[in-house]
């Protein structure tokens, strides 16, 4: 009896220790709310739940953008503006992505009146894009011209981060060929 509870303690304490080493050390890091330096790595609370397909460091940025379903929403558009092109061309550029959930919280009208824009809808995807990379020791104070030519900030520091105050990076420093991408949970308005 007392070698089977050892056995389960050593077990429950592996999985302890390989739980955060199988996710890239996203469970220790995702929680973090102090200014400790900001990550180098992948970070954020909602990377578990951005599962991906491929590894997608090699791919331009709207086919590695393609590779995580919670990404689905934001590439229909994209490709309903016909802007990949236009994306995958540009060398070193940062994208706040918005996920399913930011999607879903636009209203249904609201999508709807955007979706048969298209010149509008370039204007609301374009916002998402930073001619530049952006790294996350920028995020804690950035403000950054946008593709689309308005301005947005970033705030925080070390795993929790925010776009223009309101949208959360849920998911951060995402790898691809020409991209970092921030994965947000909000649609974001470019001023009127």
């Amino acid at each position: 009896m007392r070698s089977t509870r050892i056995r389960t303690a050593k077990a429950a304490a592996a999985v302890v220790v390989a739980v955060p080493l199988a996710l890239g050390g996203l469970a220790s890091q995702s929680h973090a709310q102090d200014s400790s330096p900001s990550p180098s790595g992948t970070f954020g609370s909602g990377c578990s739940g951005l599962a991906q397909k491929a590894d997608t460091a090699k791919d331009k940025v709207v086919e590695a953008a393609s590779a995580y379903p919670q990404l689905s929403q934001l590439v229909s558009a994209v490709v309903r503006a016909r802007l990949t092109d236009t994306l995958d061309g540009k060398p070193d550029i940062t994208v706040f992505a918005p996920n399913q959930q930011a999607f879903q919280n636009v209203t249904a009208s609201q999508l709807t009146s955007l979706l048969g824009d298209q010149g509008q809808l370039k204007k609301v995807l374009t916002y998402h894009v930073v001619d530049k990379q952006i790294t996350p020791d920028q995020l804690s104070n950035g403000s950054f011209t946008t593709v689309e030519g308005s301005k947005l900030t970033t705030s925080g520091s070390g795993t929790d981060f925010k776009v223009n105050g309101k949208a959360n990076i849920v998911c951060g420093n995402i790898k691809a060929a020409n991209a970092t991408i921030y994965v947000v949970d909000a649609v974001l308005q470019p001023p009127s």
